[in-house]
């Protein structure tokens, strides 16, 4: 018997349907307010109303162009960081390592593991006129459906085509299952099992950089 194909309720950038063709699968709602479990929710899926004192909840107000992500960059708290390296051939890209109070790291896993990837940090390419602190928060918000407060520099990472700047940060609104197209589950990750989540080779200095955090 065949199975139905299964499709991401959220279109792609051409409004056409995403089908997903290995499914990720959620786990119960109680492995949310067990720090030591792994949590996974899929696009829409159900949650707890609040984590660690923080609710889940859809972003009522969102930035709708770079200056609105720029003034939420630049609301947040001040932090030193590296200037970014001298660059030839590779794009300018962001990441995010997303700290949750209880100590997990949430994580997402990019539909039918585009790139190769089973799961990763939320990163992205820099769009024109966006900074890489903007682009860590617009890829957040758009690959985990959270809203963050960026809190460190963690790490520069040479990838394929970009050099990743990644920071540090918490979550302070949004809703996992809000994810866009681009990724089919979100999860939060002990920092124990990290190791067994980043498994692409790219992330391996992430993962040193995490235990070192």
């Amino acid at each position: 018997m065949t199975r139905a194909l299964t499709f991401h309720p959220r279109p792609d950038e051409h409004g056409q349907p995403v089908p997903l063709r290995r499914p990720s699968t959620p786990t119960p709602l109680s492995h949310w307010l067990d720090p030591i479990a792994v949590a996974t929710v899929i696009p829409d899926g159900p949650l707890p109303p609040r984590l660690n004192g923080v609710a889940l909840a859809p972003a009522a107000l969102l930035p709708l162009d770079v200056g609105g992500w720029e003034a939420l960059a630049g609301a947040g708290p001040a932090f030193e960081e590296p200037p970014y390296p001298a660059m030839t051939t590779l794009k300018a890209a962001a990441g995010v390592a997303i700290e949750e109070e209880d100590g997990r790291v949430w994580l997402v896993s990019p539909s039918n593991a585009f790139g190769g990837y089973a799961s990763t940090l939320p990163k992205g390419r820099a769009d024109p006129g966006l900074s890489l602190r903007a682009t860590a928060l617009k890829e957040a918000w758009e690959e985990a459906g959270l809203l963050v407060r960026l809190t460190g520099f963690l790490l520069d990472s040479a990838r394929t085509n970009t050099l990743t700047r990644y920071y540090r940060a918490r979550r302070v609104g949004g809703h996992p299952g809000a994810m866009c197209w681009e990724t089919q589950a979100v999860h939060l990750v002990p920092r124990a099992r990290l190791v067994d989540f980043l498994t692409h080779p790219n992330d391996v200095p992430l993962l040193r950089a995490l235990a070192e955090a």
